[in-house]
């Protein structure tokens, strides 16, 4: 796999810092802004609104901009939103510097990741989706850890200068150690937009919402689930979470790995049995620590591992590549921000232990939507294809 995927994947670790650290440093946010934990809290809305309105908006707007530009264009504006959240010193300026930083990772992660597959055969593709999607993956380990630890020697204007340091030093190096891409041939709006109209392309949207849907539902409300299972609290819940970190790249790796051997479809099937069966049991395997740990662990790799395929799937439907995976990217932000609402209701009408279920119910949901794919003619081919490339993996 070559470096310059790596680099990319850097990047897209950068902006994804960006979305994950804030909650690491909300304490902070309220005591300094005088502002309630809640409206702390809204900044993390405000970034995943922004990412999902202009994630497709920016795809379709930058069209035809070379890719390297818009790699670079996209990582400076990421930097410029957190040095803006790094000097705001009210509210609403700190609100703008994450709406500024969240348009920046809306353009970047979709090009990266069209960019990492471009130099790629397809039988490639799974894994190049998955070392740049690492990148978020190390985001979400490192993102709120950091935040709590920086947070409390630099502040949350030092936490955010030092992302948009980092955001800067990547566009440098994209920059420097990239080639030069031309835009894709000029389509018309009605061409670009014509993959939004495949009832595929529509149904792999509908599967990512609701696969983000099922397991964020569950996840931001883990906390008090493990509390109520197994009594954990305090410091034994961040070892557990850091434990959910590892799972998740484990996962992204095992998906990618997987698409390019054995199709998207089949790795989809495999990762929602896995999920369905997982966090259905959850409330009976997760009863104290090690079980929990078991537990968090395996239920991540097959979240994480959802990944990979899904983007790959789009790349095989349609040429408009860079408007689906931008559509993507705003479906899986529309999915994380429904889960905090599902899951308060859930809570408020039905007690926390009642999200796994729900939680598994939706996973089913998305697995009968992977056998109706399994269905169509021309995904059965463009599986027969990437089963034929096994061999070429073989290194």
């Amino acid at each position: 796999m070559s470096a310059r995927i790596y680099l990319l994947a850097g990047g897209a670790f950068a902006v994804g810092t960006s979305a994950y650290v804030v909650s690491g440093v909300l304490p902070a946010v309220s005591s300094e802004l005088h502002v309630s934990l809640t409206a702390a809290g809204q900044l993390a809305t405000a970034f995943a609104l922004s990412y999902a309105v202009g994630a497709p908006l920016l795809s379709t707007l930058t069209g035809r901009w070379e890719r390297r530009t818009l790699l670079i264009a996209a990582l400076l504006l990421a930097a410029l939103g957190n040095l803006i959240a790094a000097v705001a010193t009210t509210y609403p300026l700190l609100i703008v510097g994450r709406v500024v930083a969240a348009l920046g990772a809306a353009a970047y992660t979709p090009a990266a990741t069209l960019f990492a597959t471009g130099f790629l055969p397809p039988s490639e593709r799974g894994r190049a989706v998955a070392v740049v999607f690492g990148g978020l993956t190390f985001a979400l380990v490192l993102g709120v850890p950091a935040g709590s630890l920086l947070g409390g020697s630099l502040g949350y204007r030092g936490v955010f200068a030092l992302i948009a340091g980092v955001a800067a030093l990547f566009a440098v190096a994209v920059r420097l150690a990239l080639p030069r891409v031309e835009a894709p041939a000029a389509v018309s709006l009605r061409e670009r937009f014509a993959g939004v109209t495949d009832r595929r392309v529509q149904t792999v949207l509908v599967m990512t919402v609701l696969g983000v849907l099922g397991t964020m539902s569950v996840y931001i409300y883990v906390v008090p689930l493990l509390d109520k299972t197994a009594h954990l609290h305090g410091g034994v819940v961040g070892v557990l979470l850091l434990v959910y970190g590892l799972g998740a790249v484990l996962g992204n790796w095992l998906g990618g790995r997987a698409t390019d051997r054995y199709g998207s479809l089949r790795t989809l099937t495999v990762t929602m049995i896995g999920f369905v069966v997982v966090v259905a049991t959850l409330s009976l395997t997760a009863v104290n620590a090690g079980g929990a740990a078991v537990a968090l662990f395996v239920w991540s790799v097959f979240t994480w591992a959802f990944n990979p395929p899904i983007q790959n799937l789009l790349l095989e439907m349609a040429s408009g590549g860079g408007l689906l995976l931008a559509l993507n990217a705003s479906a899986i932000y529309l999915g994380a921000g429904l889960s905090a609402i599902v899951g308060g209701v859930v809570i408020n009408l039905f007690g926390v232990e009642l999200l796994p279920p729900i939680a598994a119910v939706l996973g089913l949901i998305v697995l009968g939507l992977v056998f109706v794919l399994r269905r169509n003619p021309e995904l059965q081919q463009v599986e027969h294809l990437d089963e034929g490339a096994v061999p070429a993996l073989a290194d």
